[in-house]
């Protein structure tokens, strides 16, 4: 293990900057988040990024923002910019439960301290600066301000919100994964002010007055429109989605209160040898020298994994991994992944187990379109649902030669998968046999050699009307892969678990539903354990069908449980094996008409419940 010195992290005090032998600084990030430098946390990317320009680039993490903003003043004013994230997660639902009930704990915070970031820190720190800089600019990242980047639904406040650049007076906005536009923006702010840089992809900008729209710009309704027809608000989300996730998108305008929000389109996915040269940056990959004696629970859980790739094309319609990263998935290459397990290999606390090597889905690694001209004017949010693209190159073989490459490190007794498994890439019979046979192979060598005990998946329910509004494949794929797992782990003589996950008062979704997902559930022997209240989060389809009850690309009706008791109903089916329950269960199937459905559950005695 390297012996650091405190100059191997970004500074964060005035010592530090001095330490560098610093007078002055291009840059100042401040995160919400701990600041532990590693490449799974986004602040540390940033800086090690814009260090890579040859910048002077400090943090600050976590800055009080109840006293006398000591914090904000403590490093002065940068040369080119404030940049400001609310972390790895948004953090609303960091501080808060489905049923809006405050955490105990923050994973991202030393010790796991709840009460280290306000609510809406993009807004409180850009708000805090622009009082006591009023002339440097202040730019926003993260996947807060990323999914907040237009007009949205905020379940917290049960409003519509307009762009965060309104609410928090910021100069502009990187959404996405940033790294690109970051460091282009950089460039350009050494030559000209923020004010003129009003073409960088991937980016976000308040204008004054009525922006004048070109043949390929999209005009959304204006947020006020919104304000009064939700039809509105479901009308522009599905433009925002899709040019989300287009090679060649194109520019988003939206007025609102005399301004105009432009989004301008993203940049394209990061080639192999542009992801490998962000992974290959000198991250510690440790929580910096302050924290000494404090642990960060998020830091504790991917010490030791591997991120192999980034983008899904899934396209679940809860999930905002594809508006954030994209569905075009890029991959590092294997020497890249072997250079970081070998840098993990010489951590002091590493044990032999590298504990994941995944990404926003597992077993996308490589894959890609055949035909590239066809992914370039594709507008479908998923790859693989309604049913999977035949343009698809799902190839398993790649990723199975990194995990057999990475098992054969030096130091490595093995390998997991952490990361969510898309059973519906393995089961699906390619055209091409070779997909099929890789396919196979990747699934025996998953269970067999990368299941730490417990292989998580996602059905997320047992309803198929249910499931077409989230983007996700039939119950009856779930099934099979079941037969499938636990007949490898009979030959292998294992004793594994397969561990689904499952969402409750999702849009479409019925109490008759859950209860038909507590039945089947209960056939297949399961007392589920991962389960959650669906969550309406900004900028996904289905926080957009619970917010307006229309679905954003038919523009139907659809039903959701809005209310607490209607939610707390559907909810208590996941828990039928609970005694404490049962009584609730039994009168709830009795009022919604199915006491065909007690005696499923819990046999002729529970009719008498």
């Amino acid at each position: 293990m390297k012996d650091y010195r405190l100059t191997d992290w970004l500074p964060t005090t005035k010592k530090e900057v001095e330490l560098h032998g610093w007078e002055e600084l291009d840059v100042i990030l401040f995160s919400a988040d701990a600041y532990v430098d590693h490449p799974s946390f986004g602040a540390a990317v940033i800086g090690r990024v814009l260090q890579a320009e040859g910048l002077r680039v400090a943090i600050v993490p976590q800055p009080n923002w109840r006293d006398d903003l000591r914090d904000f003043r403590k490093l002065g004013r940068p040369r080119l910019f404030f940049g400001i994230s609310a972390g790895c997660m948004d953090s609303m639902v960091n501080k808060y439960t489905a049923n809006k009930r405050l955490r105990s704990d923050d994973a991202y915070t030393p010790d796991a301290r709840p009460d280290m970031r306000p609510e809406y820190p993009t807004v409180v720190y850009t708000q805090i600066l622009k009082r006591l800089y009023p002339d440097v600019p202040v730019v926003l990242g993260g996947i807060e301000a990323s999914m907040r980047r237009l007009t949205h639904y905020d379940y917290w406040q049960d409003r519509l919100r307009p762009s965060i650049l309104v609410d928090s007076g910021a100069d502009m906005l990187v959404y996405g994964m940033g790294e690109k536009p970051v460091a282009l923006l950089a460039r350009r702010l050494q030559q000209q002010p923020i004010a003129a840089v009003t073409d960088l992809p991937q980016t976000a900008f308040l204008a004054r007055g009525t922006v004048q729209a070109g043949p390929d710009d999209i005009v959304l309704h204006a947020h006020e429109d919104c304000l009064r027809d939700k039809r509105r608000q479901a009308e522009n989300f599905r433009h925002i989605e899709e040019e989300s996730n287009k090679y060649a998108a194109s520019r988003l305008l939206q007025a609102v209160q005399g301004r105009t929000v432009v989004v301008n389109p993203p940049c394209p996915p990061p080639t192999t040898e542009e992801l490998d040269r962000i992974y290959d940056l000198p991250y510690t990959r440790l929580p910096h020298p302050k924290y000494r004696g404090k642990r960060i629970p998020a830091y504790e859980m991917i010490r030791h994994s591997v991120t192999l790739h980034r983008g899904c094309f899934g396209g679940c319609a809860f999930c905002t991994i594809s508006a954030h990263q994209g569905k075009f998935i890029a991959s590092r290459s294997k020497a890249s992944i072997l250079r970081e397990v070998q840098a993990i290999t010489q951590m002091p606390d590493f044990k032999g187990y590298v504990s994941d090597l995944g990404g926003p889905s597992a077993n996308m690694y490589a894959m890609h379109g055949r035909d590239q001209s066809l992914c370039r004017r594709c507008k479908r949010p998923s790859c693989i649902h309604p049913s999977v693209c035949p343009n698809l190159e799902a190839d398993h073989g790649p990723l199975l030669d990194v995990y057999q490459a990475v098992d054969a490190v030096p130091g490595v007794k093995k390998s997991f998968v952490g990361s969510g498994v898309r059973y519906d890439l393995l089961l699906h019979e390619y055209a091409d046999p070779r997909l099929v046979q890789n396919a196979h192979r990747y699934t025996r060598e998953l269970i067999t050699r990368h299941v730490s005990g417990r292989l998580k998946v996602a059905p997320e329910h047992t309803s198929d009307r249910v499931l077409a509004i989230m983007r996700k494949p039939s119950f009856a794929l779930f099934e099979q892969f079941k037969r499938i797992f636990d007949r490898i782990n009979r030959e292998e003589g294992l004793r594994q678990q397969l561990i689904p996950y499952f969402i409750s008062s999702h849009p479409g979704c019925h109490e008759e539903d859950m209860a038909q997902l507590a039945v089947i559930t209960r056939r297949l022997d399961f007392h589920l354990e991962q389960v959650q209240d669906f969550t309406p989060t900004p900028m996904t389809v289905s926080t957009e069908a619970w917010y307006t009850g229309l679905h954003p690309y038919t523009l139907q009706p659809v039903y959701s449980a809005r209310t607490q008791r209607e939610k707390l109903a559907q909810r208590q089916f996941f828990f039928w094996y609970k005694p404490e329950e049962r009584r609730n269960i039994v009168a709830e199937l009795r009022r919604i008409g199915r006491p065909d459905l007690i005696d499923k559950l819990y046999g002729h005695r529970g009719t008498r419940g």
